[in-house]
């Protein structure tokens, strides 16, 4: 694997999944079997109110080509091919929802010592280009993100960001929604051996004038169970508690409580995600 600055992506990515991943307030269930040539079968069923969505992904890997098919409740085919390294530090994804004719999409990625690249077109007549590249190592990451409309000649998305990164501390700057909200965010390592963490991140409407900061940890109580909360400044209070009860088999429990309205009710969500 190429070690380096990464993708545009990956800047501020280990902040926001200590704030943000595997907190919900529904309830979804997720089950993986094998086949016995190795094709994988993903059910996977989610409770929102009392709307119950659903989806079956089917997963097939030949060498470096996988496959992915996915079909929900509404009858769409989602397809992605993934090529990874037919050149060294390059992978290809193809990627088309039926019966969307304008879904289809080709997407390059690149990943170099000193740069990461990647860039996107849209299958239609007038396509949307996506490109983005960052430049640096894997202390150092400068990059940008765009959206080119053909259709239009507008740019529908333009952001950019840095990163600096440490042995313990990853600290990120972006600049997003054409340059409207500014994010600063941090990461800091507590201890490895306990997997604690502290994070935060600040962001800056610069056309509503409101500024957002949220604050959130994470420990391991255990090598298989994880605990996890934040916090923001608008009295959002969520924490939730992840258990591995078997190889790659979790169980999560998150809650969120209005520490502002505690009248109301908390939200609660389950996960549950079986794997053999």
């Amino acid at each position: 694997m190429v070690k380096g600055p990464g993708l545009y992506s990956d800047i501020g990515k280990r902040a926001r999944d200590l704030l943000y991943k595997d907190y919900q307030g529904d309830h979804k269930f997720t089950v993986t079997t094998y086949t016995a040539n190795g094709v994988a079968i993903t059910s996977s069923g989610i409770k929102k109110g009392e709307l119950f969505l659903a989806d079956v992904n089917t997963q097939l890997k030949n060498k470096n080509i996988t496959t992915d098919v996915k079909v929900d409740t509404n009858s769409k085919v989602f397809t992605t091919i993934t090529v990874d390294e037919p050149a060294p530090g390059l992978k290809t994804i193809i990627s088309f929802v039926v019966p969307d004719q304008r879904s289809g999409k080709v997407e390059l990625q690149y990943l170099h010592e000193y740069a990461g690249i990647s860039t996107g077109i849209g299958l239609t007549a007038n396509p949307i280009v996506n490109f983005s590249g960052v430049a640096g190592n894997d202390k150092l990451a400068l990059g940008a993100d765009l959206s080119f409309d053909t259709a239009t000649g507008n740019f529908t998305k333009y952001n950019a960001g840095f990163s600096f990164t440490n042995s313990d501390l990853i600290a990120a700057l972006t600049l997003n929604d054409k340059g409207d909200t500014l994010t600063a965010s941090y990461y800091h390592s507590v201890s490895p051996l306990t997997n604690t963490a502290v994070g935060a991140e600040l962001s800056h409407g610069f056309s509503s004038n409101e500024n957002t900061l949220t604050i959130g940890t994470q420990h391991s109580l255990d090598p298989l169970t994880t605990l996890k909360a934040r916090v923001n400044n608008y009295g959002k209070a969520s924490a939730l508690i992840q258990h591995e009860w078997r190889p790659k088999s979790l169980f999560t429990i998150s809650g969120e409580v209005d520490t502002r309205a505690i009248e109301k009710s908390a939200k609660i969500g389950l996960a549950v995600a079986l794997k053999p």
